[in-house]
């Protein structure tokens, strides 16, 4: 029962980092600056379209992130079948990841650069129509386009996944991933001008933002050599024994 208990409480901050990662995934360098084109492309109409309301970006980009949704769910279904055949060997998966995750975070501290890691998805095939099932199948395609740019958050979170042993909290994971990097994709859609002007005031920020996913990835790798998840589950339950309740 204790195991359980300290898997539910172990969840929570799993969770809390899965949701900031993906918002910052959105706000990344390679990702907030190409959003507003990859709206219209999806709806068929110039940026100046979407800014006139000539169509709207929403259904289109609602399947957009369903389908992106679709490929981080089997991910981190994936990650989860992984660590849940091998979970003997737990302790070993975990630092082992933790000196990747360290790895990746000063990359995007600008202490060490990987190149396959600078790359991203581009727009190379003809327009589209603004269907929703034509923006779900780009979803799935960027999904795997996107990879080597938000390589390191993702891969954050798929080792949490594959570290916690249970395929529902492994995969709920990564559906907390994909709604942090998804709303604020959504919110870009229906608010188009408003958050076309917010993009433009934070492109400068982008470097900040870079830094502080490079701050927050080797936070993560720390605890997961360290084993300070665990430590810090034990003291959630200590501290707020309800939390024994999710289990």
């Amino acid at each position: 029962m204790l195991g359980i208990d300290l898997a539910a409480a172990a969840f929570i901050p799993a969770a809390a980092v899965a949701l900031f990662a993906g918002i910052l995934s959105f706000l990344s360098p390679c990702v907030l600056p190409i959003v507003p084109p990859y709206l219209a492309y999806m709806t068929g109409v110039g940026v100046n379209g979407l800014k006139e309301r000539e169509r709207s970006a929403v259904l289109p980009a609602l399947f957009f992130v369903l389908g992106l949704s679709t490929v981080f769910l089997v991910m981190g279904f994936a990650a989860s079948a992984f660590g849940r055949a091998f979970l003997q060997y737990q302790d070993i998966l975990a630092k082992v990841a933790g000196v990747m995750v360290i790895v990746m975070g000063l990359h995007f501290l600008h202490i060490i650069r990987i190149p396959i890691l600078d790359q991203e998805a581009r727009l190379t095939a003809g327009k589209q129509d603004g269907g929703a099932f034509g923006a779900y199948i780009l979803g799935l395609a960027f999904a795997f386009g996107w990879t080597p740019c938000i390589g390191p958050q993702l891969g954050m979170i798929l080792t949490l996944a594959a570290t916690g042993g249970e395929l529902s909290r492994g995969t709920a994971l990564l559906a907390i991933y994909a709604i942090g990097l998804g709303i604020p994709f959504l919110l870009a859609a229906i608010f188009i001008n408003r958050s076309i002007t917010l993009m433009n005031r934070i492109k400068p920020w982008l470097s900040t933002i870079e830094r502080v996913m490079g701050g927050l990835l080797l936070v993560v790798g720390i605890m997961l050599i360290t084993g300070a998840f665990s430590a810090f589950s034990f003291w959630l339950l200590e501290t707020f024994p309800a939390l024994a309740t999710l289990g």
